[in-house]
């Protein structure tokens, strides 16, 4: 599964569904319309009655929106988007300055522990044709070595298997991860975006001016949970490159025999996937808009619940196994 296409899909998704935010633009003027008559023909009577001079000023905000509301894809979001994307744009930079070419570590380390293997002896445990090779050496006098190194190789090549299985699976939940904070980002972005004339032309009224700056604060805050991911990847990616790299200098030592665990790979993807529904919180650090924060509580509260379940079921799988294993 390509996740990269997954997250090229969501993004063109947003993008595809901005003009529908035309749709709602005659719905809001007209209530706009209608609350600014209300708001102004209230401010004026209440001048009148009291025999004060009319401030136009305050008179001005209906208009002010309605004007916004009018031009609401080109004004509002083209402005916000224009101004963050700076922001975007800089952490994406940082992400791709902080990944290294993991796969070409990655080759280098294996390509180290089958030296390593070499220098134990036991080539024949990875390599399919020194395998082949040993088999020829040995005669019919041989058979209980044969014997041995049949058993051997079978219990590496569960325990690899086991290993590979714990691996993928991790590594599934924390593309998982990052891909269901993306299409959260992506739906909140969609709705605030088409609704957001109704929500600027409710801002009229009186009671409900408080409607307009919590949409932007929280726009915005939202706006910001893919740098805010880009980060917290470029973090990810570095931890990977130094973990290889560790594993490599100590593969070069030639007494260091590898024991093939990716127990600390594994609690590496999980403090990973636990992070990335933190970022909720992180972008409500950044610009506070209110009423996210019981949201970003229960995400969190569910990525803790989520990591403990993974761990546990990843525990108990490696106690079955392991256990009926041994006990064979």
């Amino acid at each position: 599964m390509n996740f990269d296409n997954l997250h090229q899909i969501l993004q063109n998704l947003y993008n595809d569904m901005m003009p529908l935010c035309s749709d709602m633009i005659g719905v809001a003027k007209g209530l706009a319309g209608l609350g600014a008559l209300f708001s102004v023909a209230y401010r004026v009577w209440q001048a009148l009655s009291r025999a004060e001079p009319i401030d136009i000023f305050p008179l001005l905000r209906p208009f002010a929106v309605g004007l916004c509301i009018m031009f609401f894809p080109t004004i509002v979001l083209g402005t916000i988007n224009a101004v963050l994307s700076p922001v975007v744009k800089g952490a994406h930079t940082i992400m791709e300055n902080q990944i290294t070419d993991v796969q070409a570590l990655q080759a280098e380390k294996d390509a180290l522990e089958y030296d390593a293997r070499v220098r134990e002896g036991k080539a024949w445990m990875v390599d399919n044709e020194e395998w082949d090779k040993k088999m020829e050496e040995l005669g019919m006098w041989d058979t209980p070595e044969i014997i041995m190194m049949w058993g051997e190789r079978a219990w590496y090549d569960i325990k690899e298997w086991f290993r590979q299985l714990i691996r993928d699976f991790f590594e599934l939940l924390f593309n998982a991860a990052a891909l269901t904070i993306d299409t959260l980002r992506t739906f909140f972005l969609v709705v605030l975006a088409i609704l957001g004339p109704i929500a600027f032309a409710f801002s009229i009224y009186d009671g409900f001016q408080a409607t307009l700056t919590q949409w932007l604060t929280r726009y915005i805050s939202i706006y910001l949970w893919l740098p805010i991911s880009d980060i917290f990847s470029a973090v990810l990616s570095k931890i990977q490159e130094l973990m290889l790299q560790q594993d490599i200098a100590l593969l070069r030592d030639p007494n260091y025999i590898p024991d093939g665990s990716n127990g600390v790979y594994i609690v590496f993807l999980i403090i990973g996937i636990i992070g990335y529904f933190t970022i909720p919180t992180v972008a409500g650090w950044i610009i506070q808009s209110g009423g996210a924060g019981a949201y970003g509580s229960a995400v969190n509260k569910t990525a803790s619940k989520a990591g403990g379940i993974a761990g546990g079921v990843a525990g108990s799988v490696a106690g079955n196994v392991g256990g009926r294993l041994l006990g064979k």
